[in-house]
């Protein structure tokens, strides 16, 4: 449903869609990208940090959608992202789960008793701690991303040295899996937001899930009350968090994920809300995703 909407004007015009992600070819982002849009020509557009993301998201002429890691199953939630997104002129149109898999690599005839270093996203090493547990000597150095480390070990001929990947960026870079799926939690799941330019993004009628953001009254129960409507309305909050608002000591904006589980529109329920919440802001409405396997 994404690619069909985000595609029908670029196949008329018989060109890939560009897709702007965290990181470089080879990154779990890309991964996700190709699941989402699988079957379909794509161009990927490499952003090293989530800032430079959402800077190409909104202003290279290049990308027609953008993947944005928000949360880990196992690290949690990428708190910043949500506000980057809100301080954006972007929207949600959609989202994809995405299992990840950390892979041990190096350079062909490399063993991991040759391996004096690592190299990897510090949420990469986080994960696979416990493996290396049995490889005191060898040195985890944190970098910008996971493929990149892979990248660099290829470029420079690092001889010594591995990164922790995924099994695309080894294929990509020529480097072979010294030990596979090392991370310590099997169930390791990762969700993407898609993102498109407000004045781009398409709301699909089907759609049943919501993004947004509000702060309440600094009173007993005003969250309680918004909560209490979108039960009331049949909807599944999925997700909540909060962050405090500066220059307002205690005071929360609240980031929520809901699912309509019933015959009320979407929209009614949004409608019943507002007068409960302040500022609020809809930062997308889509399609629930669908997971895959790396």
């Amino acid at each position: 449903m994404i690619a069909q909407t985000l595609l029908e004007k670029k196949l008329k015009n018989t060109q890939s869609l560009g897709v702007a992600i965290q990181g470089v070819p080879g990154a779990f982002h890309d991964i996700a990208a190709r699941h989402c849009f699988e079957g379909q020509s794509i161009e990927i557009i490499p952003a090293i940090t989530f800032d430079q993301l959402v800077e190409s998201a909104q202003s290279d002429t290049r990308v027609d959608v953008a993947l944005m890691a928000i949360e880990n199953s196992i690290a949690g939630t990428l708190l910043p992202n949500y506000k980057r997104v809100h301080d954006s002129s972007l929207s949600i149109v959609g989202e994809v789960y995405l299992r990840i898999v950390q892979n041990l690599m190096a350079l062909p005839g490399q063993s991991i008793a040759d391996l004096k270093e690592v190299h990897s996203h510090p949420i990469a090493i986080e994960q696979c701690r416990e493996f290396f547990r049995n490889f005191p000597s060898i040195k985890l150095i944190e970098s910008e991303d996971t493929a990149l480390s892979a990248k660099y070990i290829k470029d420079g001929q690092w001889k010594g040295i591995g990164a922790i990947a995924s099994s695309l960026a080894a294929k990509m870079y020529d480097l072979n899996i010294l030990a596979p799926s090392i991370e310590t939690n099997k169930a390791n799941h990762t969700r993407f937001w898609v993102l498109q330019p407000q004045k781009m993004a398409i709301i699909d009628d089907q759609a049943n899930k919501v993004s947004i953001t509000f702060s309440v009254d600094h009173t007993v129960g005003s969250l309680y009350k918004v909560l209490a409507v979108l039960a009331a309305y049949n909807i599944n909050v999925s997700k909540i968090q909060s962050t405090p608002i500066l220059g307002k000591p205690w005071e929360y904006q609240f980031y929520l994920d809901f699912i309509s589980e019933g015959s009320v529109p979407i929209q009614s329920a949004i409608d019943a809300i507002k007068p409960l919440a302040n500022n609020m802001q809809i930062l997308g409405i889509y399609n629930q995703g669908k997971h895959f396997e790396e």
